[in-house]
């Protein structure tokens, strides 16, 4: 598989429609137009949108694979759903013309739980939240063949191009494939250029990112490790993927994410990792648990043999590793 293999020009593709997307639907519904799923966590009419557009294109130029996403019609299709589904549709019909709602639901539904040899690990927003307050946000998008990741596509709609110019042009889109390097583009797929993490040795220079959100990760324990490791700079809290987006450029060392205490037994998501995993690692960076085990996205929806994640340039991870002391 090389950058111009159908699963990279359909990946790129499907992620670009979606971004366009739901920067629509940020533009013209304050809030996104979200609703609460049963487990309370919020779900945007751009959520549904997005998987709608990639599942479809998937769907259509490789019928034989399976799509591992977070969202399904359920919820769009309860009596009191029925106009945010019709909001979906017109929406959708926007970038594919003539979709109807139950076009639109099956294309959602295209997903599964179920784990084969060759699959797609979708999250058409991640970090919602960060969508919803019109701050950082992804679609991350992966292909991942006898568990490991190959191919791994990630839109930034409001990520900034320029780490110089973080006031300016915004829409990045990241691409990796296995032992190809990574890239940044712009949110058209073009101005390509090569990723390479930062080459900072000193854990004390080192700048840290995390999550924006206190219950995806624990603060404390970041922060208590940041003193051991005399790092002075504040974290740079940031929702989503997209930061592995801003350490495969180098725009900082380490991508800290100890599980919080609140919830000891918390297993991540293979959605929220698999694109911006192989984007870091084929910048030069190194992907681990916070325990030093490679991540595992062979054991379905929950990567239930992984602890926490340590993502970093590499030149720092065994330090850090031995900081935490886990």
């Amino acid at each position: 598989m090389d950058e111009h293999s159908p699963e990279v020009m359909t990946a790129i593709q499907a992620v670009i429609i979606a971004s366009a997307l739901c920067q629509k639907i940020s533009k013209d519904l304050v809030g996104g137009g979200s609703i609460l799923k049963s487990d309370r966590s919020p779900v945007t009419i751009a959520d549904f949108g997005s998987q709608a557009v990639i599942c479809k294109l998937i769907k259509e130029r490789f019928p034989q694979d399976t799509v591992i996403a977070e969202e399904d019609s359920k919820e769009l299709r309860k009596p009191d759903r029925l106009n945010i589904l019709k909001q979906v549709t017109r929406y959708v019909q926007g970038f594919i013309p003539a979709s109807s709602s139950e076009e639109v639901c099956s294309w959602i539904d295209f997903s599964t739980n179920s784990i084969s040899d060759r699959f797609w690990a979708l999250d058409p927003i991640d970090g919602t939240k960060g969508f919803l307050r019109g701050d950082q946000y992804a679609i991350a998008l992966a292909l991942i063949e006898k568990g490991m990741v190959t191919l791994g596509v990630l839109a930034c709609p409001n990520l900034y191009v320029d780490i110089y110019q973080p006031h300016g042009e915004r829409g990045c889109l990241f691409m990796a494939l296995r032992e190809k390097g990574s890239v940044q583009m712009d949110r058209n797929g073009l101005n390509k250029r090569t990723l390479s993490v930062s080459k900072v040795i000193n854990p004390s220079a080192a700048i840290v990112t995390e999550s924006v959100e206190p219950d995806h990760a624990d603060h404390l324990t970041h922060q208590c490790l940041a003193q051991k490791l005399d790092i002075s700079k504040p974290s740079l809290r940031m929702d989503s993927q997209a930061k592995y987006g801003i350490l495969a450029r180098g725009e900082v060392d380490l991508y800290l994410r100890v599980p919080s205490v609140s919830e000891p037994g918390y297993k991540e998501n293979i959605w929220d990792h698999a694109a911006g995993s192989i984007i870091a690692e084929e910048a030069g960076g190194r992907v681990t648990d916070i325990l030093g085990h490679l991540l595992d996205f062979s054991c379905g929806i929950k990567m239930v043999k992984s602890h926490g994640i340590l993502v970093s340039n590499g030149i720092l991870h065994d330090v850090v590793l031995k900081a935490l002391g886990i």
